[in-house]
């Protein structure tokens, strides 16, 4: 689509605009004609490929399943859930595909396409859809078909016979559609019945209180066209009442809108903002809407919504989200697929730069997965590893060559079109990427691949006299359907002062009216890959810290800060922070915004020291107990036991009876942030590793793997002790923590020091990860006698023991026991006499609490009456000294709840 132009300015802009092309087209050697007919010829043979295979086994399903070779027909398959909302059984596939084949120069194909619609697809179906996807994909393809067979049609060559049909089953769908406005809002229901509405008993709909911000906001262009092209407005009067409570509700001093609103009441229910998932194509609404409409309105509000991102959003070359109400912290630590279309947007802003820098990201990130995955961290690493051959990112490729004819875009493009083929064809058909980093597939092909990818493919290589029509005479909607922008002196709906921006609201320095001056954009002809230079390096994470201009892509979050990080540290220095070691193990940040290297850097150190104080009045908020690490194995059976910090992810020992039980061994890597070199050690046992270097939960992945059952961090902050620091817990990752299945727990220095000596000495250590200590008593190994009072004597048991009474102890033992039984009692041959009993709320040290090696397998009744009470004794003073230690462990947890 064109770079709209105000009619006073067109003549001042097009010398610049001449003369800008003149110079690029020198530089470097461009894509040979021939070269561009065979890439535009190479797209036309992969459409054919997708098409074909779907009208052949798909049709007249909703969508080809290229795996199978067969049709997706709703009902017949297995549930995929929100994604299954676009099918309708009207031929889905078909309908989206139609003003391709006309732009394709398949003129005998969409005639045929026509008939076939009009003959097989009915729009009555008993079916819930989505109300957002049937617009864009249904209800924008039969209005691309109607465009097309018009314009065809007034050629004299085609479509002789076509009396609007298609424009006639528009509006029979549009009226389908118009029930799920009936709201008091005027925002849509998500969901209608294509037969039975919204809210009627057999509707299955209307009990939804919940939309996407995009879902109501992408209304606008089919809705106003269809009233247009049918002179009835009541199409467009919903539809600009959606976009009318969208604005009313933007948070006013961000002027920022959230992902997801409440239909009826307008709170937002997901307060995050972006330009991805959720939000995308209401801001692309808002200018396609001023542009195609021509209502100044749309214009103003975009503006405002635009400079907004720009501030807050915008980190070029990333886009990330953030809160509406604290635009300045961050929502989330990665960034969806969904936002590549941004590039093309900020093109028809005439936003360049930013436009060029953001793509160029997303270009590094392809071609180092091959394809976009469907979300990637902020370090450009997988996210969500799927790819549904989405089209967005060759749409900004397209819109970028189309403002700079720099061939450095059709470069990309044939790596888009390579990919497309090495990876994703099957002989039936395109399949979408289960992940991009194992290459595996899933049995999908979206209507949208047909509908968007190879327009955008096509147009990209094709010279002018290759299309069928003059593509500047039309508007792409978001699923690149062509609404002609001859539409905008059709007869329009009025604009209500009440709906009307303030004044006061309007900031005349955000209002673009013409397209930039092209000679200040591009000063020389190497001014594009300027831009992109530093990009590629900050992908393949060799950006040099000294690059300031660069210096906002090298973003440091609070969750992800750890004191020992020399790359955080210097962060911090250029951001003005300072760090200081307090003796108890816990730090403290000092900003002084004077002694960063620059005031962007200063306002990243304000975002990070807001983002550390609400992160840890989050932590202190979900604020859990202390855990347990009981050392059992011999010589301790149980007597020490280390008060451990809880991870707020992973098993929860709370919840478990027996907790963790196993032998410890040291992870190799010790940072427990790579693979591990032991992994055949690890297996089955309670991996220990060191803090630092690393987020906890990788940690924990990798032990995982390894097969360990559990695992221990130990501080790697000399001196600090549970004794002087506060509990200590450890956060994910900011991702998605539900695949760390195993318990993992966290010992300050000193604490840690202790697991390690005794390792040191004695090999094999086991212990007992838990969310309190448990009876000593059960903690005896295999072979040790225990003794049990019953009538006033004593009872041999041995654990290996059948007997009734045996065995009820071994129950007992299994069980969740914070005290001992009161006449339980152990042969002083097995545990040797112990005088001094463990200070409160402090860990014992082995030397200080194990005694001599005990004795095993010794008959009981070699002993001697004074052994007996010595044993006795001896019991008596252990017990004790046990409870003395439960007991200060139990106030330890009541201290930190």
């Amino acid at each position: 689509m064109m770079l709209w132009f105000r009619p006073a300015t067109m003549s001042t802009l097009l010398l610049p605009l001449l003369l800008l092309l003149s110079i690029v087209f020198m530089l470097g050697q461009c894509m040979s004609r021939e070269e561009k007919v065979k890439l535009r010829n190479q797209v036309v043979e992969m459409f054919d490929h997708a098409y074909s295979n779907y009208m052949d086994h798909a049709y007249p399903a909703d969508e080809l399943m290229p795996l199978t070779c067969r049709g997706r027909v709703r009902g017949l398959e297995p549930s995929r859930g929100d994604v299954d909302d676009a099918l309708g059984k009207f031929s889905l596939t078909l309908i989206d595909t139609l003003d391709t084949l006309v732009l394709l120069n398949k003129t005998t194909e969409f005639e045929a396409a026509v008939r076939r619609v009009l003959r097989d697809v009915r729009l009555d179906n008993d079916i819930v859809v989505s109300v957002f996807e049937t617009n864009i994909r249904v209800l924008g393809g039969l209005l691309g078909g109607h465009s097309m067979a018009v314009m065809l049609k007034d050629g004299g060559h085609h479509m002789q016979w076509y009396q609007d049909e298609l424009l006639h089953m528009a509006k029979d769908l549009g009226l389908r559609l118009l029930p799920a406005f009936n709201t008091s809002s005027g925002l849509p229901f998500p969901r209608v019945n294509l037969k039975y509405g919204v809210r009627g008993p057999l509707s299955r709909t209307g009990t939804e209180t919940d939309t996407c911000t995009a879902c109501a906001g992408t209304i606008i262009l089919e809705f106003a066209a269809l009233s247009r092209f049918t002179g009835d407005p009541v199409f467009e009067v919903h539809a600009r009442r959606a976009l009318d409570f969208l604005w009313e509700k933007r948070q006013r001093n961000s002027n920022l809108v959230g992902t997801t609103i409440n239909i009826h009441s307008g709170e937002w229910v997901r307060r995050d903002s972006g330009v991805g998932a959720g939000i995308d194509s209401y801001y692309e609404y808002l200018l396609k809407a001023y542009i195609l409409l021509g209502d100044d309105l749309f214009l103003q509000r975009f503006n405002i919504h635009y400079a907004s991102i720009m501030k807050y959003i915008s980190q070029p070359p990333l886009l990330l989200d953030v809160h509406i109400h604290k635009p300045l912290l961050p929502a989330r630590t990665w960034m969806d697929s969904l936002l590549a279309f941004f590039p093309g947007l900020q093109v028809l802003k005439g936003d360049i730069r930013p436009a060029i820098e953001t793509h160029e990201m997303l270009y590094q990130v392809t071609k180092k997965h091959n394809f976009l995955p469907e979300a990637f961290t902020t370090d450009f690493r997988v996210h969500w590893a799927q790819h549904p051959l989405r089209p967005e990112f060759a749409e900004s490729t397209y819109f970028l060559f189309k403002a700079t004819r720099d061939p450095y875009y059709l470069e990309v493009g044939r790596t888009v079109l390579d990919n497309l083929n090495r990876f994703a064809r099957v002989p039936c058909g395109f399949a979408a990427m289960k992940d991009v980093r194992t290459g595996s597939h899933e049995d999908r092909m979206d209507s949208f691949f047909l509908a968007e990818m190879f327009k955008y493919l096509f147009l990209l290589f094709a010279e002018e006299e290759d299309l069928p029509f003059n593509v500047e005479d039309y508007i792409f909607t978001t699923e690149a359907h062509l609404l002609p922008l001859s539409l905008s002196t059709a007869p329009r709906t009025p604009t209500h002062p009440a709906n009307a921006t303030s004044q006061e609201e309007l900031d005349d320095s955000n209002f673009d009216w013409t397209c930039p001056n092209t000679r200040l954009l591009f000063p020389d002809p190497a001014f594009p890959r300027n831009l992109r230079d530093p990009i590629r390096s900050a992908v393949d994470k060799s950006c040099p810290l000294k690059n300031q201009e660069y210096e906002r892509m090298l973003i440091l979050l609070a969750q992800d800060f750890m004191a020992n990080n020399p790359e955080h540290l210097e962060l911090l220095r250029r951001m003005g922070v300072t760090l200081i070691h307090l003796k108890d193990g816990r730090v403290q940040l000092v900003q002084h915004a004077a002694q960063a290297v620059s005031a962007v850097a200063a306002e990243d150190g304000m975002r990070f020291m807001q983002e550390m104080m609400e992160l840890s009045s989050q932590q202190q908020k979900e604020q859990l107990p202390p855990r347990a690490v009981q050392i059992v194995s011999h010589p301790f059976f149980g007597r020490v036991v280390l008060t451990a910090g809880p991870a707020q992810f992973g098993t929860d020992l709370s919840k478990s009876i027996t907790g963790v039980r196993g032998f410890v061994t040291v992870a190799e890597p010790y940072s427990g942030c790579a693979e591990l070199g032991n992994a055949a050690f690890v297996q089955g046992r309670i991996a220990l590793m060191q803090r630092g270097q690393c987020m906890f939960a990788e940690k924990a992945r990798h032990i995982m793997k390894a097969g360990a059952i559990g695992g221990i961090v130990i501080d790697d902050n000399e001196g600090s002790s549970s004794d002087t620091a506060p509990l200590f817990q450890m956060a994910g990752d900011g991702r998605n923590t539900d695949d760390v299945t195993l318990p993992l727990l966290f010992l300050f220095y000193k604490e840690g020091n202790i697991l390690l000596e005794a390792l040191k000495e004695y090999r094999e250590v086991e212990v007992l990860l838990s969310d309190k200590a448990r009876d000593r008593v059960c903690m005896l190994g295999s072979g040790v006698y225990i003794y049990i009072t019953v009538a006033g004597g004593l009872k041999t048991s041995s654990p290996h023991s059948s007997s009734g009474s045996d065995t009820q102890e071994e129950e007992d033992c299994s069980t969740d026991q914070t005290s001992p039984a009161p006449d339980a009692a152990l042969d002083q041959s097995h545990v040797s006499p112990m005088d001094e009993s463990a200070p409160n709320n402090k860990a014992v040290t082995p030397e200080e609490d194990a005694g001599p090696a005990i004795k095993q397998n010794r008959e009981p009744e070699m002993e001697s009456a004074e052994d007996k009470d010595s044993s006795s004794k001896s019991v008596e003073s252990m017990m004790a000294d046990w409870q003395e230690d439960l007991e200060a462990f139990q106030q330890m947890e009541k201290d930190e709840l």
